[in-house]
């Protein structure tokens, strides 16, 4: 390893360091990272709608009382509240941050910092993977130089969910899982199996890591059952089997799981589900908050840029397939594959937005950062005969870096990004309110769930009070408010409030979606 080589490595992963740390609680805390510090509170949704939707005056210091740790709830009522509401989010990521908001407190930044936090553990997890895959150290090292610096990686190591701990265990199960068919010792197969309970425990979707893994292992094993496929299956049996009490769960609570999960059935074209694949893919190399419906604007500068990524990435996987062992070819494709494939066939069969969400797509996206990495360290540090052809290799490589640079420098000066995708008005909408010397929000939790009002709470000064109600309901609304806004009712029940009221309403935001949006009650 040169020494500019060993230098720039160096420099990158300080700069994802310092990328993951910064401004950690600038972005708005959307929807679902509200229900995450609701977990920490050890409350259900259902216990704060019938405490707080009752048409009395609420503070925003007495609204986060469900969004902080206290005395009256622990960790099992965290559990019993994922278990009852959320029973397709597995419980390990939640407990840690409500030890970690107990011991560091409860503030947006700290409860994102554990994110960040369990983040870095991706830069020594892909290392040991490539070294696994490619026995090259060089290849580990820009490995974790490019995810260091990738704008899709920092995004989700500052977002309060469990994504950065799904990502460490996916890189750590797939290490582990070579160390063990390599060494063929019954302790490494047990490590194995350890960091796939884990990870089942982090995130629901390992299973189709281990999917993966099994086809690799039998596949190596030329379909032939011997003892590496025998301790193969009695590694992830037990894996497995340390996961039934939560798979009980599941199976007990499908209906909730499939309430909770009903937005992803949502019909979209197909051309709308090929837009968001090559968008998401496009954005763990550079990100300046495009969205699919805003490529238009942008036409052929970008469609350049992605039809020139995604040619990379074509070659990446032949240039893998042609100058790498048979087993890391195989291993990558099926990390690509499998998982992707799984989340995508059912949206082009039945219908749905599932494979729209970059979010469970991670173990496809990183199987293309190992397949890109080992393409160009082998392109730039043992370059070709063609110099010319050297040359270009090293301009592709600083572009995607500096791109993912600047892509992270963009982004961490925004109060909103694409991920955070219920409720990206809220700022918007905030600093209207701000503007108010005493103002009033009024919401419907029926039709804008408490993680809206959550969401929007943490962007308002302490002068807001909120009046929260259900249904039909209307509140009887106290005097001495400079202003009262409505916010979150559908358009039938802002009818029967104004009608109620005698009242008019002046709209300040709009959003058809949901119901979301800001109005004005005047005379």
């Amino acid at each position: 390893m040169t020494r500019k080589f060993r230098f720039l490595i160096i420099v990158l992963l300080i700069l994802g360091i310092f990328f993951r740390f910064l401004n950690l609680d600038r972005k708005f805390y959307w929807y679902d990272e509200t229900f995450t510090s609701l977990r920490i509170s050890g409350y259900t949704e259902t216990e704060v709608v019938q405490q707080v939707a009752n048409g009395e005056l609420i503070s925003i210091p007495e609204l986060h009382k469900y969004q902080r740790p206290n005395s009256e709830k622990g960790v099992i009522d965290t559990i019993q509240g994922l278990a009852v509401e959320e029973p397709q989010l597995t419980p390990l990521y939640f407990v840690m941050a409500q030890f970690w908001a107990r011991t560091f407190g409860h503030s947006v930044a700290v409860i994102r910092s554990l994110s960040a936090l369990i983040s870095l553990l991706v830069f020594p997890g892909i290392y040991w993977l490539c070294l696994e895959l490619f026995k090259s150290s060089l290849v580990g090292s820009l490995a974790m130089a490019l995810v260091a610096v990738s704008p899709f990686h920092v995004l989700y190591a500052q977002e309060a969910r469990p994504y950065s701990l799904w990502m460490v265990t996916i890189l750590l199960s797939s290490a582990s899982l070579l160390r063990a068919m390599r060494l063929k010792q019954a302790s490494s197969w047990a490590i194995y199996g350890i960091v796939v309970a884990l990870g089942l425990y982090s995130h629901l979707l390992l299973i189709l890591v281990i999917i993966a893994h099994g086809f690799y292992v039998v596949v190596t094993e030329r379909w032939r059952w011997n003892k590496t496929i025998t301790s193969f299956m009695l590694a992830a049996s037990g894996a497995l089997l340390s996961f039934l009490p939560w798979m009980a769960v599941v199976i007990n609570n499908s209906t909730e799981v499939h309430d909770r999960t009903n937005w992803s059935y949502l019909k979209i074209t197909w051309m709308s589900l090929f837009n968001n694949w090559i968008i998401n893919i496009v954005r763990g190399y550079f990100d300046f908050g495009f969205t699919s419906e805003s490529v238009g604007v942008f036409f052929i500068p970008l469609s350049l840029l992605i039809l020139i990524l995604l040619i990379i990435i074509g070659f990446s996987i032949y240039h893998l397939k042609n100058k790498t062992s048979k087993n890391a070819f195989l291993f990558i494709s099926t990390l690509i594959l499998i998982p992707g494939l799984a989340i995508i066939i059912p949206d082009l069969i039945g219908g749905g937005v599932r494979s729209t969400k970059s979010r469970y797509l991670i173990p496809s996206y990183l199987g293309i950062r190992l397949a890109i990495t080992y393409l160009l360290t082998s392109q730039i540090l043992f370059p070709p005969a063609n110099s010319q052809q050297h040359k270009l290799w090293k301009i592709i490589t600083v572009v995607l870096i500096s791109s993912g640079i600047l892509s992270c420098a963009i982004s961490s000066q925004s109060d909103t990004w694409w991920n955070k995708e219920w409720g990206s008005q809220n700022p918007q909408i905030a600093r209207t309110i701000n503007r108010s010397l005493n103002p009033l929000v009024i919401s419907n939790l029926s039709d804008a769930s408490i993680g809206n009002v959550f969401s929007l709470s943490y962007l308002l000064e302490s002068k807001a009070q909120f009046q929260l109600v259900v249904k039909s309901n209307i509140p009887d609304i106290p005097q001495g408010f400079s202003d009262i806004f409505i916010y979150g009712f559908k358009k039938k029940n802002r009818e029967n409030l104004t009608q109620n009221l005698g009242l008019k309403l002046e709209t300040i935001y709009s959003n058809k979606n949901a119901g979301i949006g800001l109005w004005k009650l005047v005379k």
